[in-house]
């Protein structure tokens, strides 16, 4: 009936819903994903992105840090209601994890609301890469910088060996590939304008 208490829960819980969804589809725009490649990081499918988004459906507990997990934020980000904050630190063993791969990781450093730029952190182990092949993703702007250890880059047909310090600037659009040739353990920072399309050929790092 209307009116009733449990009218007004369901009600309730129908905004609460409609909210998240809100939230997770402006932090997938923010970050140009589309449905199919926030699905594919998350674990979802993208008829369930597409349901959460507009209310017609609700995500455990679970989902929702996986598709947290996926837009570099946290699963209280969410459910915020207040505009995100202008200036936010973010400390070194709290940044997001967006990438696992045999011998590396790789952390997403750039926070929201940074809609125009995309800058992400990684490690190396000696030997590892960023995949078995070359790969690409959209065609945008991105600067490879060395903070601390040795990387060769394979860009389309070159091979740039990197040092600490040392940089590189190229475009997503040409195929490349990151290995640590170095006996220890490597740190990367990549810079990305505008965001890329999660969506590689080859392998699923940056």
């Amino acid at each position: 009936m209307a009116g009733s208490p449990g009218g007004k829960n369901a009600s309730a819980a129908q905004d609460g819903e409609s909210h998240v969804g809100a939230r997770v589809r402006d932090y997938r725009r923010m970050r140009r994903l589309t449905l199919r490649a926030l699905g594919e990081a998350a674990g979802v499918s993208p008829s369930f992105l597409s349901q959460l988004e507009n209310g017609r459906t609700e995500a455990s507990v679970g989902s929702l840090r996986r598709i947290a997990l996926a837009l570099g934020i946290s699963v209280a980000d969410l459910f915020e209601t207040r505009a995100p904050a202008r200036h936010q630190v973010l400390r070194r063993e709290d940044r997001p994890e967006v990438g696992v791969q045999a011998g590396s990781r790789k952390y997403m450093i750039a926070q929201p609301p940074l809609q125009h730029l995309e800058v992400y952190s990684a490690d190396f182990e000696p030997g590892a890469s960023t995949g078995a092949a070359a790969y690409t993703h959209g065609d945008a702007q991105e600067i490879l910088l060395v903070l601390d250890g040795e990387v060769t880059l394979e860009l389309d047909e070159e091979k740039h060996v990197l040092r600490t310090g040392d940089s590189i600037e190229y475009s997503t659009a040409v195929p490349h590939r990151l290995v640590n040739t170095a006996a220890t353990a490597t740190e990367v920072l990549w810079i990305i304008s505008p965001p890329t399309p999660d969506e590689t050929t080859g392998a699923e790092q940056a």
